[in-house]
């Protein structure tokens, strides 16, 4: 019998850690290879970890809740096969000789974790707020000590420090921006002194009012999603200057066009051609014409991102959303597209979305209209800086213009809400952008071959 290592694979450019939520296979199970083993959620997406070969497990080194590294090892698997040491196992061993190497290997063993364990920052501080390996590592290279790293208010994830958290605390110190040095002289700490050495965000925190609930009220605890939103969406607010721009557009075109093609489509693709393709093809046109909505923000410098990566909000069975990205939406037809945004909204509603298919989105999508919205004020998805909401599609009495004179008729239409950066996007280039979106979706070719 062989051993095999399961280890945490790498799970995107900037993930480093994983959470485990739960264990699917018990010491003892036998697997095949692909077989979940355990579920891990990270702060992008949560996923599934697979068995890579056939065998048993006899050994598992995490429980649920612990955060575990890329690389680690999360079981160990017994297969079926050579044993890799079978030839060593045959040479007679002193076992006297065999006791002493290895009291030797664990006093180096030992020493080494020693030394590793005196050169960073603990993992977890004694008030029991952990720190990742690149926060601990910048700490120590810049000669922050364990108190001041104590005393830094994180934006991550329940309240984490996180990489911007250090580097702006390392910038603002000298102006104690942020967090002040403790004074050197020993004061006796009296009930009021300890208050005033509360970071503002616990003080303010314990300020909020308890809400009282009644016998018959129910208690809902937030999902980890949930708050892993609630703290983006807040985030957003706090970073981003949001405004808002509205307008209609006469969508009856389009209504017409895809009623007139989505069964022959149905029956050529196996797909449903559904109205998000079509609106994302068109935004991706507008973002090529107006590439200045097509950036971030960091600091003060403006980056104009290359590719056009549409995010598309897709709404979970939990009730919550998730952002998975479409990669150079600007260079894919609509058969491609629809191909795209069909499998992406499929395998965000089964929990099956890769970590590298949340990522690096430029401009975000949603559909408030699904839900019978007609319009929506949504929030930026940083680090972008706009956000576009599509309005229900409804059936209204409108004036139409022709040569011949205007009349009333029933159109099909909707409203585009664009919410943007006003930071860095001026209401001119917001107004623009989506106006552009209205034009193209207004001048739908109805003869268009697919």
């Amino acid at each position: 019998m062989a051993k095999f290592e399961l280890k945490l694979p790498k799970m995107g450019e900037s993930v480093a850690e994983a959470t485990i939520t739960s264990w699917l296979k018990e010491v003892g199970d036998s697997i095949e290879m692909d077989d979940p083993v355990l579920e891990i959620a990270t702060d992008k997406v949560d996923s599934e970890v697979p068995s890579e070969v056939d065998g048993v497990i006899v050994e598992r080194f995490f429980e649920v809740d612990d955060v575990v590294q890329v690389g680690q090892v999360l079981a160990i698997i017994e297969t079926e096969g050579d044993v890799v040491i079978e030839e060593t196992s045959k040479v007679a061993v002193d076992p006297v000789e065999a006791s002493e190497s290895q009291e030797k290997a664990v006093e180096e063993i030992t020493q080494t974790m020693t030394n590793v364990q005196e050169a960073v920052a603990p993992a977890v501080s004694s008030n029991g707020k952990f720190y990742s390996p690149l926060v601990r590592n910048i700490a120590k290279a810049e000669g922050v000590s364990q108190s001041e790293l104590d005393a830094i208010v994180g934006t991550g994830s329940e309240g984490r420090v996180t990489k911007n958290d250090i580097l702006d605390y390392l910038k603002n110190k000298d102006s104690k921006q942020l967090v002040a040095e403790a004074p050197k002289t020993e004061v006796p700490k009296t009930e009021a002194s300890v208050k005033q050495s509360k970071p503002k965000a616990i003080a303010a925190a314990e300020k909020v009012t308890p809400i009282v609930s009644s016998g018959e009220d129910e208690i809902i605890e937030m999902t980890r999603m949930g708050k892993l939103v609630a703290n983006h969406m807040t985030d957003s607010l706090q970073k981003s200057a949001h405004v808002q721009s509205f307008i209609e557009a006469d969508v009856t075109n389009v209504w017409n066009w895809r009623k007139k093609v989505k069964d022959g489509f149905m029956k050529r693709e196996g797909e449903n051609l559904t109205f998000t393709p079509i609106f994302m093809e068109v935004i991706a046109k507008a973002l090529r014409d107006y590439p200045m909505m097509n950036i971030s923000l960091q600091g003060d410098k403006i980056i104009k991102k290359k590719n056009i990566n549409l995010g598309m909000a897709a709404a979970l069975p939990d009730g919550n959303l998730i952002v998975p990205v479409i990669k150079n939406a600007d260079q894919l037809n609509l058969v491609g597209m629809t191909k795209q945004v069909n499998d992406l909204a499929k395998r965000s509603r089964d929990n099956k979305l890769k970590p590298d298919e949340i990522q690096d989105g430029t401009y975000t999508v949603t559909n408030v209209g699904s839900f019978g919205s007609i319009m929506g004020t949504p929030i930026i998805n940083q680090p972008q800086v706009g956000i576009l909401a599509l309005g229900a599609i409804r059936k209204v009495p409108a004036v139409i213009e022709t040569p011949e004179g205007d009349f009333i008729g029933i159109r099909y239409k909707m409203f585009l809400s664009h919410s943007y950066d006003h930071r860095v996007v001026n209401g001119a280039l917001g107004g623009l952008f989506v106006k552009a979106v209205k034009d193209y979706l207004e001048a739908w070719d109805v003869n268009r071959e697919l």
